[in-house]
């Protein structure tokens, strides 16, 4: 059972975290939704600009939002090795594991659907993996982006395929819902937005 977090008790900001991999090539690749999420979140937020800081290996946004403060990286480690982006921001801002937030795709979960998790093992999927390495632990947050479409395709290639003209109206839809989501998940809580983003 998921504790209740009191609304402002504490003093730790989010950090939000779209997965992914960097360069134009990987643009629009289905591995790299959560990192556009978090891009769009950013700008209709009007958040900072995204800064590169080298000593984390990413692109970092900092601001407020309501009465939080939130912190948004885009680690540029390549997939498999966000926690090395991770762990050290979240160390740097003091953000509590439960104010972590991770925006990543998903092939378990069919395409154009989403789902909000918490404390739960990565299921294979390797920049989960690298994070939960890095901070020892599950217990943070997971906006988990279906993209599954045909079962023949390997996971390996379905990754990195580029979403077809038909697919990017639903690939819209689920960037809007997921969004809003976060936009909920800082001002009033994770749990709020579970329960209406599941």
């Amino acid at each position: 059972m998921i504790k209740k977090q009191k609304k402002s008790a504490s003093a730790s900001p989010f950090l939000i975290v779209g997965l992914g991999n960097p360069g134009d090539e990987y643009q629009n690749t289905r591995h790299n939704i959560g990192r556009e999420i978090v891009e769009l979140f950013r700008k209709q937020q009007e958040l900072p600009d995204f800064r590169f800081e080298k000593k984390w290996n990413a692109d970092v946004s900092e601001g407020k939002f309501g009465k939080n403060k939130v912190v948004l990286a885009l680690p540029n480690t390549f997939m498999n090795k966000s926690g090395a982006a991770t762990a050290p921001i979240a160390k740097f801002f003091k953000v509590k594991p439960d104010h972590i937030v991770l925006v990543h795709d998903d092939a378990d979960i069919a395409f154009g659907l989403g789902k909000l998790s918490f404390d739960k093992r990565s299921a294979g999927h390797k920049g989960v993996e690298s994070v939960i390495r890095a901070l020892k632990t599950t217990s943070f947050w997971r906006f988990r982006i279906g993209i599954a479409g045909k079962r023949d395709v390997p996971a390996e290639k379905l990754v990195l395929k580029k979403f077809t003209p038909d697919e990017q109206k639903l690939v819209k839809k689920i960037n809007k819902c997921t969004v809003d989501a976060l936009e909920q998940t800082v001002t009033d809580g994770p749990e709020r937005a579970m329960n209406g983003y599941n």
